[in-house]
């Protein structure tokens, strides 16, 4: 049987609509890749001609901004695939993707999921959902950006990445961000971001120790980001 049959990308994604044919047929053209930690898996402008799936490892995608620095857009985890919109526009990528971790994808070239989207009407439907879903989470971080406050974004981005990639053993974020990258994905300055964590830190909201990150009150933390 074919590895890809198993697979957890399979599993949470749209290729859980493939049978076992296609499955076979995907995993004769596929390609796996072993991505670096700080490695590019695809920059922005680049035409793809294909999608990433992630077996293993979390990378961002980035926007860059006029001013030339990257805003983080979204993060991906494991089970999920990178270039759907792309493939179906037939443009190229409008984000980078970088590895925030050393990761494992496999790369399926475009010519072969074509084909599905021709034999495969529910497969059809799934990619349509997923990238549904990709416009309502960014229509409801442009909202974020616009009515919240940076206190709350900050609030709201520690409870997502503790209930999406879970805790260490110790209790701290499984998901370690650099202050900056932290930033981009609140939409403030470095500096502004550094001085919050520093004040919830006093306010015993968070535990701060180094890069490392504990959420002491999330009951708090919840009623700060409503």
């Amino acid at each position: 049987m074919s590895k890809c049959e198993h697979c957890i990308v399979r599993e949470f994604s749209s290729l859980k609509a493939l049978n076992k044919e296609e499955l076979v047929k995907m995993a004769e053209c596929k390609t796996s890749v072993t991505i670096k930690k700080g490695d590019l898996i695809f920059e922005e402008g680049e035409n793809v001609n294909g999608i990433y799936c992630i077996k293993d490892g979390i990378c961002k995608l980035t926007k860059l901004s006029p001013n030339g620095k990257d805003h983080i857009v979204k993060l991906v985890k494991k089970g999920e695939l990178l270039g759907q919109r792309s493939l179906i526009s037939d443009e190229p990528v409008n984000l980078s993707a970088t590895a925030l971790e050393d990761m494992e994808v496999c790369f399926i070239p475009k010519s072969e999921i074509m084909g599905f989207f021709d034999s495969n009407n529910q497969f059809s439907m799934n990619v349509m959902k997923t990238i549904c879903g990709d416009l309502k989470e960014a229509d409801d971080i442009m909202v974020n950006l616009a009515q919240k406050s940076v206190k709350e974004r900050l609030a709201i981005t520690l409870l997502y990445l503790e209930e999406t990639f879970g805790k260490n053993e110790d209790n701290s974020l499984k998901i370690q961000l650099s202050r900056d990258e932290l930033a981009s994905m609140i939409g403030t300055a470095t500096e502004s971001c550094i001085r919050l964590l520093s004040e919830f830190n006093k306010l015993d909201l968070v535990e701060l120790n180094g890069k490392k990150i504990i959420l002491k009150n999330v009951g708090k933390l919840k009623k700060m980001a409503e």
